[in-house]
C-alpha cells in the first residue's frame, strides 16, 4: 500500500503528540520546548491544538499562509491554528455540522489572540461580495470595542479579558457569513473601583484620557492627567507596547463600522466620564439632632459636573448618597447613611453603571451584526473566556472564574476522554480503559443545589438576621468539612488545624488546575450585588438618553419589592446555558499554554508548563488518542464517500452498508490492524490510512472525471465530424454550381469579345469613309471662308479710314467748344469764389464743434452743472441753447425713471419747498429725510391692529405727536393719524380714539419760523369740531405733516386750499379764550430742547434753543 508521506514526518520535533515515542511527561515537555525554541508554537494531540504564547509577533499569519492552509487536510501541513479553523469551517460548510471552537488556558496564555486568528481566517476564506464583506468587517471590528471596555492589564497579561465572550457566527448554505450573536459572562466590575497592585482599570478609561481631543475632554469635563481620578491606579497607568491614544482612535473607528451613531458614541463616553467623576466623590460626617451621623458630599464640584453629564438634578443624587429608603409591603422607612455606607453606595453605583453600560454595548453590537434572515443558519461558536486564575489574594471573582473553567474542563473531559472511551465500549471495540481525573466532583462541590458552595452562599444572603462573611465560612465548615477537595482551618478535619499556610478567614479548593486559596471577605456583598433603590430611582430621573435604559428598576411606576437574583445564581444559570449550547455543536479545542510568568519571548519555564500540562489533562488525552482510533464514521456516509474505489460497490451497492464497507476495505487491501468494525461505525486507527483513502478517492475522482471528459470529447468530436461532413457536401454542391457559372460566364465573355472586335472593325471602316467625305467638305468650306475673309478685310480697312477722318473732325470741334466754355467759366468763378470758401470753412468748423461736443458731454445727473467750454465766440447763442436743450432732455430722461410712488414723494418734497424754503429754520434739515408716512407700521404692528381696523380709510400718515396742555403748557403723547378726510388723535397706550377732526373743518395751520416742531390746527368758527377750540401740537415730522395737509386740501375740488401761516406769534382759540403763542430763542434748560410755559391767561411762551 502506497501512502503519501505527511509533512508531520519532516519537521522539528514531533508535530502530533500521538506519534511521540517514547511517551512520557518529560518527553512531552521536551518536544514542546524543542518546537517552541524554533518558533513552532503549535502542536497537535490528534485534532486538539496546543498553542504556546510566543509573547512576540511571528510571520506565520500572512495572507500566503491563509492560502496555504485553505482546503487542505488537517494533518497534511505543519500544525497551525489555521488548520483547525479550516477543518471546522469546511465541516460546517460541506457536512452541515454546527461547530464550536473552545479556547481554554490560563490568563495570559493567548486565548484572546487565538480567537482573533480564528475569526480572521474564517473571514479570509469565506465568500466575497459587498454585503458579505460588510458583515465580516462588522464581526471583526466588534473585538476592539469589547476589548476596550472589557479588557485590562493584569500582572499576568497586558490585555487580559475580564469577561467571558462567546460568539455564534451564522453562515448561509454557501458558507458566507450572515451575522453573529455575542454573549458575555461576568464582567469583573469590581475592577472599576479597585485594582490590585501592578494592574490597571479597564482600557477605555486610559484610552479616553490619552486619545480624546482637548475639545472632547472639555465637553466631558475631564482632564488628561491620570492622577486626578481616584479610580485609576497610577503605578501601572502606562504599559509598554500599548499606545492608548492610537487605540482610542481604533475603537471609535470600529464603533462606526459596527454601526454606532455619533450621538450613541458620545453618550457612551459621557457615561465613562461620569464613572471617573463618581470616583472623585468624597464624603464627610455630619451630626444630626438624634445623635446619628449623616454623610455629606465634601466637594460638590465633581458631583455637579457628573450630574450635568448625566442630566440629573444635583439635589436628587446628593440625597441618594445620604439617605436610604427601605420598603416592606405598604411601609416605607427612610434611614440615613453614614460615611462608610455612602462610600459603599458610591462604589456600587459606579460598578453597576459600568457593568450595565457594557451589557448595553454587547446588546447594541448584536443588533448590528445579527443575521436578518429568519431561516435556519449554520453556526460556528467561538468561546474566549477568562482563564484559570490563582493570585495572592483570590476573592469572589476568582472563585466564579475558576468555577467556569472547571465546567469547561468537565465538558472537555466528557467530549474527548469519557465520551470517546464510552463510544468504543458502545460500538463493541476492544478497549483497555485509561484512567483520568474526572473533575465532576469539584463541579458538584460548587454547584450542587443542596450542599454546593454557591447554593449555600445564596442561602446565606437570603437568610434573615445578621449575615457576614464569617457566618458563611462557618456554614461551609459545617457542610463541606468531609469533602476531599475542600480545606479550611476551622473545619472538623484535624489535619488542617496546624496548617499555617491556611488563614482562619479563608478556605481552599483543590481544583483540577491546583489548589486555590480563597479569602472569604466580600463574598456575601459581591454575591448580593445590591444597589440601593434610591440610587436606581435617581438614575431613572436622568435626562440622559442611555440612563433610563440602564436602570429600568428605578421606574416608580414599576416598583418590584422582590429581591433580585444573586450574582452567583445568574452566573451559574448562564454557564449552564453555555454548556448546553456547546454540547449541541461539534467541538474543536485550542489549549493555550503560557510558557513563562515574565511575559517575555524565548523563555520556557519547565515547571510552569508541566503544571499546565497536568491540570489540562493533555497526557491523558494523548494516551486516549494513541490507544484509540483517529477517525470514525457511520457505515452509510463512509460507503457513500468511498464506494467508487471498488468495482463491486460502484455505482450502487444493493446490500447492507456494513457489508459494502467490508467489501471495500478488503478490495483496497487495507491492513486489518489499521481499522475496526463497530456496531454502526467503522474506526480507522492511523490518520495515514484516512489520507490513503482520501488520496485514492481523489485519484478515482480524477479517473472518473477523465472518463467523463473522454466520452464527452468523443461525442463532441463525432458531432463536429458529422457537421463537417454535411457542410462539405453543401460546400461541394455550391462550388460545382459556382464553377459552372464561372465557365458559362467565361464562354459568354469570349463570344462577346469576338463580336465586339468584329463590330469594331466594321465601325472603324465606316468611320474612315465618313472622315474622308467630311474632310473633302471641310476643304471646300475653308477655301470659301478664306476668300470671304479677304473680301471682308478689304471692306473693313476702307470703313476704318473713313471713320478716322470723321473722328478727327469731331475732336477738333470738341476742343474748340471746350476752350470757349473755359473762358466763360473763368469769368464766373472769379466773381463767387470767396463766398464758397467761407461757407465751406463754416461747415467744417460746425462739424468739428458738434463732434467735440459729443465726446465731452457731461453726466446724465440733472444736478451736474458742468458744460464744455465754448470754442468760438460766434457760437455763443447756439452753445447756450444746446446746453438748455440737453438739460431739459436729461431731466425728462431722469423723470421717466420715476415710479408713481416716487413721483408723489418728489411732488410732496417740491410742495414742502414752496411752503417752507427760506421761511422756516427747520426746513433744511428735513430735505434729506424721506417722507415715510406710516412711522408706526400700523398694519404690521399687532399693538395698533385694532386701531387700524377702526379707521375705514387708508392712513396716509401715522406718527406720535405731543399735544400741548392748554392749562400749563405740558405735553402728552398722542397717536396722529391722517387720512384723506380727517385727522385722528388717539391715546398712545390704549389706542383709543380721542378726537376725530374732519379736514373741511380746518381753516389753517400755523407754525413758527424757528427750528421747533410746534404747529397749531385752527378750526373754522361755527364748525362741530370747534367746540373745544384749536389744537396745539408738536412733532418731529412737522414739515411732512403740514405738507400732506396742504396737499390733500389742494387736491380736493370741493373745499378751499388750507392756509399755512408761518409766524413767531399767532393766536390759538382755547374754548372761549384766545391765547397768543409766542416763540422766543433761549438756552436749553435741564438738558431739554424746546420748552413751553403758560405765562398768563393770554400768553403761551415757547422757548426754542439757539441754533449752533
Amino acid at each position: 500500500m502506497e501512502v503519501k508521506t505527511s509533512l508531520l514526518d519532516n519537521m522539528i520535533g514531533v508535530g502530533d503528540m500521538v506519534l511521540l515515542e517514547p511517551l512520557s511527561e518529560d518527553s512531552f515537555l521536551e518536544n514542546l520546548k524543542k518546537r517552541f525554541d524554533h518558533n513552532e508554537i503549535y502542536t497537535y494531540i490528534g485534532s486538539v491544538v496546543i498553542s504556546l504564547n510566543p509573547y512576540r509577533s511571528l510571520p506565520i499569519y500572512t495572507p500566503d499562509k491563509v492560502e496555504e492552509y485553505r482546503n487542505r487536510n488537517f494533518y497534511e501541513l505543519s500544525p497551525h491554528i489555521y488548520a483547525l479553523a479550516d477543518e471546522a469551517y469546511r465541516s460546517l460548510r460541506d457536512q452541515d455540522k454546527d461547530q464550536c471552537i473552545l479556547i481554554t488556558g490560563e490568563s495570559g496564555a493567548g486565548k484572546t489572540e487565538a480567537s482573533k486568528l480564528v475569526m480572521s481566517y474564517v473571514a479570509a476564506v469565506c465568500g466575497k461580495g459587498q454585503e458579505v464583506n460588510k458583515v465580516k468587517e462588522q464581526l471583526l471590528q466588534s473585538n476592539p470595542v469589547l476589548e476596550a471596555f472589557g479588557n485590562a492589564k493584569t500582572v499576568r497579561n497586558d490585555n487580559s479579558s475580564r469577561f467571558g465572550k462567546y460568539m455564534d457566527i451564522e453562515f448561509d448554505f454557501k458558507g458566507d457569513p450572515l451575522g453573529g450573536v455575542i454573549s458575555n459572562y461576568l464582567l469583573e466590575k469590581s475592577r472599576v473601583v479597585k485594582q490590585p497592585r501592578g494592574e490597571r482599570n479597564f482600557h477605555i478609561f486610559y484610552q479616553l484620557l490619552s486619545g480624546a481631543s482637548d475639545d472632547m475632554l472639555k465637553k466631558l469635563k475631564l482632564e488628561r492627567d491620570f492622577s486626578k481620578y481616584n479610580y485609576l491606579s497610577l503605578d501601572s497607568a502606562t504599559v509598554s507596547g500599548l499606545d492608548d491614544a492610537a487605540n482610542f482612535r481604533t475603537v471609535r473607528n470600529a464603533m462606526q463600522i459596527v454601526g454606532f451613531m455619533e450621538d450613541e458614541m458620545q453618550s457612551v463616553l459621557e457615561l465613562v466620564a461620569a464613572v471617573l467623576k463618581l470616583g472623585n466623590l468624597d464624603f464627610k460626617p455630619e451630626s444630626r439632632c438624634n445623635g446619628m451621623d449623616e454623610s455629606r458630599v465634601k466637594d460638590k464640584n465633581d458631583l455637579k459636573e457628573m450630574c450635568e453629564l448625566l442630566g440629573i438634578e444635583q439635589s436628587v443624587l446628593e440625597r441618594a448618597f445620604s439617605y436610604r429608603t427601605v420598603e416592606a409591603k405598604m411601609e416605607k422607612v427612610s434611614t440615613t447613611l453614614n460615611v462608610a455606607q455612602a462610600y459603599y453606595a458610591r462604589d456600587a453605583l459606579a460598578k453597576n453603571l459600568y457593568s450595565r453600560l457594557f451589557s448595553w454595548l454587547v446588546t447594541r453590537i448584536n443588533e448590528s451584526i445579527r443575521a436578518q434572515a429568519k431561516t435556519r443558519h449554520k453556526v460556528m461558536g467561538v468561546l474566549d473566556i477568562y482563564g484559570f486564575e490563582i493570585f495572592e489574594d483570590n476573592s469572589f471573582e476568582q472563585f466564579i472564574i475558576n468555577y467556569c473553567n472547571e465546567k469547561l474542563q468537565q465538558i472537555f473531559i466528557e467530549l474527548t476522554l469519557r465520551e470517546e472511551q464510552e463510544e468504543y465500549v458502545r460500538e463493541g471495540i476492544e478497549w483497555t480503559n485509561i484512567e483520568y481525573f474526572n473533575n465532576a466532583v469539584i463541579c458538584d462541590l460548587i454547584e450542587n443545589n443542596q450542599n454546593g458552595i454557591l447554593a449555600m452562599l445564596d442561602e446565606e444572603c437570603l437568610r434573615p438576621g445578621t449575615v457576614t462573611d464569617e457566618t458563611f465560612l462557618d456554614k461551609l465548615n459545617t457542610i463541606c468539612a468531609e469533602h476531599q477537595h475542600f480545606e479550611s482551618r476551622l473545619n472538623k478535619n484535624s489535619k488542617f488545624l496546624n496548617d499555617h499556610s491556611l488563614p482562619h478567614n479563608c478556605f481552599r479548593i483543590q481544583h483540577y488546575a491546583g489548589k486555590v486559596l480563597y479569602r472569604v471577605e466580600g463574598f456575601v456583598d459581591k454575591n448580593n450585588d445590591l444597589l440601593y433603590r434610591d440610587l436606581s430611582q435617581a438614575m431613572y430621573k436622568a435626562n440622559h438618553s442611555l440612563i433610563k435604559q440602564l436602570f429600568p428598576e428605578g421606574n416608580p411606576a414599576k416598583v418590584n419589592l422582590k429581591r433580585p437574583p444573586t450574582a452567583g445564581f445568574q452566573f451559574r444559570a448562564s454557564v449552564g446555558t453555555l454548556m448546553g449550547n456547546l454540547q449541541t455543536k461539534n467541538p474543536n479545542y485550542i489549549r493555550c499554554i503560557k510558557p513563562n510568568d515574565k511575559k517575555a519571548a524565548h523563555i520556557f519555564t519547565d515547571s510552569l508548563v508541566r503544571h499546565q500540562v497536568r491540570y489540562l489533562g493533555l497526557m491523558e488525552n494523548v494516551r486516549v488518542r494513541r490507544a484509540g482510533y483517529a477517525f470514525r464514521q457511520a457505515y452509510e456516509p463512509c460507503l457513500e464517500r468511498y464506494k467508487m474505489l471498488c468495482k463491486n460497490t460502484w455505482p450502487h451497492w444493493k446490500g447492507p452498508a456494513r457489508q459494502g464497507v467490508e467489501v471495500l476495505m478488503t478490495d483496497l487491501q487495507v491492513p486489518a490492524e489499521e481499522f475496526a468494525y463497530g456496531r454502526s461505525k467503522i474506526f480507522i486507527r492511523n490518520p495515514r490510512t484516512l489520507f490513503f483513502l482520501e488520496e485514492k478517492r481523489k485519484q478515482c475522482l480524477e479517473d472518473l472525471a477523465t472518463l467523463i471528459q473522454k466520452i464527452y470529447r468523443g461525442w463532441k468530436c463525432r458531432s463536429h465530424f458529422l457537421l463537417l461532413k454535411k457542410s462539405e457536401i453543401v460546400v461541394a454542391a455550391w462550388y460545382r454550381r459556382y464553377a459552372q457559372q464561372k465557365k458559362y460566364q467565361k464562354i459568354k465573355h469570349s463570344t462577346t469579345v469576338v463580336q465586339s472586335y468584329t463590330r469594331g472593325w466594321q465601325a472603324r471602316k465606316l468611320l474612315r469613309e465618313l472622315k474622308y467625305q467630311k474632310k473633302c467638305e471641310e476643304a471646300v468650306t475653308t477655301i470659301a471662308a478664306f476668300w470671304h475673309g479677304t473680301q471682308a478685310r478689304r471692306e473693313l480697312r476702307r470703313l476704318k479710314e473713313e471713320a478716322r477722318r470723321k473722328h478727327a473732325v469731331a475732336v477738333i470741334w470738341a476742343y474748340w467748344q471746350g476752350l470757349k466754355v473755359r473762358r466763360e467759366y473763368r469769368k464766373f468763378f472769379r466773381a463767387n469764389a470767396g463766398r464758397k470758401i467761407y461757407n465751406f470753412t463754416i461747415q467744417r468748423i460746425m462739424q468739428k464743434y458738434f463732434l467735440g461736443l459729443k465726446s465731452n458731454l457731461p453726466s446724465m445727473s440733472p444736478i451736474d452743472k458742468s458744460w464744455p467750454a465754448r470754442p468760438y465766440s460766434f457760437l455763443e447763442g447756439v452753445h447756450a441753447e444746446l446746453r438748455r436743450i440737453f438739460h431739459l432732455w436729461r431731466c425728462k430722461k431722469y423723470r421717466s425713471q420715476f415710479t408713481e410712488e416716487k413721483k408723489a414723494v418728489y411732488e410732496e418734497k417740491l410742495e414742502a419747498s414752496e411752503l417752507f424754503k427760506d421761511k422756516k429754520a427747520l426746513y433744511p434739515s428735513s430735505v434729506s429725510q424721506t417722507f415715510k408716512g406710516d412711522y408706526l407700521e400700523m398694519v404690521k404692528n399687532p399693538k395698533y391692529q385694532k386701531l387700524s381696523s377702526a379707521v375705514d380709510e387708508k392712513i396716509l400718515l401715522a406718527d406720535v405727536v405731543n399735544k400741548i396742555n392748554r392749562a400749563n403748557g405740558k405735553s402728552s403723547p398722542r397717536l396722529f393719524l391722517l387720512t384723506k378726510k380727517s385727522v385722528i388723535l388717539a391715546d398712545q397706550k390704549t389706542g383709543q380714539v380721542k378726537t376725530s377732526l374732519p379736514l373741511p373743518d380746518l381753516s389753517s395751520v400755523s407754525t413758527s419760523t424757528q427750528s421747533d416742531g410746534f404747529f397749531a390746527l385752527k378750526l373754522k368758527e361755527g364748525s362741530s369740531s370747534a367746540v373745544k377750540g384749536d389744537f396745539l401740537l408738536s412733532s418731529d415730522h412737522l414739515i411732512e405733516i403740514v405738507t400732506k395737509l396742504h396737499r390733500i386740501s389742494s387736491l380736493a375740488a370741493d373745499r378751499e386750499k388750507l392756509n399755512v401761516d408761518i409766524s413767531d406769534e399767532f393766536l390759538v382759540q382755547f374754548k372761549q379764550d384766545k391765547v397768543c403763542v409766542k416763540f422766543i430763542q433761549g438756552s436749553p434748560k435741564n438738558g431739554n430742547g424746546v420748552s413751553c410755559k403758560r405765562k398768563n391767561n393770554r400768553l403761551l411762551e415757547v422757548s426754542v434753543p439757539t441754533s449752533p
